[in-house]
């Protein structure tokens, strides 16, 4: 059986996210921004969480690590490379490193970029992937420690998932983000048909998320760096595909 998702919101735009496997019961919650929001959520399911799986180390993702280690004896696992600045961390992993929830199979892939340790983690038998903040809808993290470069290699490996791997993501961006998406990739009417239905969830006050690798590969611009349009409109036709890429990020840090 696939594994179980619970999306909540934190703070002021971050999403809360359990994953349990049926068969176990185990659950585990991707990042912890806040403990008041994972309270209520544990409440209203009746879900005891076993385990942190830490994205990386910035506070409004690890801010409920320690509190809720203490209240629930739950094993924290983060990323290797940023260890020393993660809350209560127990277990470490990196590129290929496997964890497992239940009889659920994760794996870890490494996509710095956001921050230079930053990881997401895929359910290859549920079909699942959290990137929290590499892959947004319609967009990708802002480059606080890390080159363009690096963050195209990163989007790189998660753009190659299965089309129909559905993505949970850290923050509520999307509408923001389309806008943006929109004045790069004005012709695209998957993308203006996606902004119009974006729209109407956030006025009705709706998460946007999940989406799908393929739903990005469609309409996302920063997984589009190979398209014909796109390239015209920067004036483009020639470069390389992380050039591309970084000069999208460009327009969206001074949008």
């Amino acid at each position: 059986m696939p594994v179980e998702i619970e999306q909540f919101m934190c703070r002021s735009d971050n999403f809360g996210i359990f994953a349990r496997d049926p068969a176990s019961g185990q659950t585990a919650i991707i990042d912890a921004p806040e403990e008041a929001s994972i309270l209520a959520a544990i409440k209203r399911t009746g879900w005891t969480p076993t385990m942190i799986l830490t994205t990386h180390h910035h506070v409004d993702h690890v801010e409920a690590n320690l509190t809720l280690k203490e209240r629930f004896k739950l094993r924290i696992i983060g990323p290797e490379a940023e260890m020393a600045r993660i809350p209560g961390i127990d277990e470490t992993v990196a590129e290929g490193s496997v964890v497992y929830l239940g009889g659920e199979r994760i794996e870890v892939i490494a996509t710095p970029g956001h921050t230079a340790g930053h990881v997401s983690y895929h359910l290859p038998a549920s079909k699942v992937a959290f990137t929290a903040d590499t892959l947004f809808a319609l967009g990708c993290g802002r480059l606080f420690e890390c080159k363009p470069p690096v963050m195209y290699d990163s989007l790189k490996k998660l753009a190659a998932l299965p089309a129909d791997t559905v993505v949970y993501c850290g923050h509520e961006y999307t509408l923001a983000n389309a806008r943006f998406a929109l004045s790069v990739d004005p012709t695209n009417s998957a993308l203006k048909e996606r902004a119009a239905r974006i729209e109407a969830l956030r006025a009705d006050n709706k998460p946007t998320l999940p989406t799908t690798i393929g739903e990005e590969l469609s309409t996302n611009p920063f997984l589009r760096w190979h398209d014909p349009a796109i390239r015209r409109h920067l004036g483009l036709e020639k470069a390389l595909d992380a050039e591309v890429f970084a000069e999208i990020r460009k327009r969206k840090d001074n949008f």
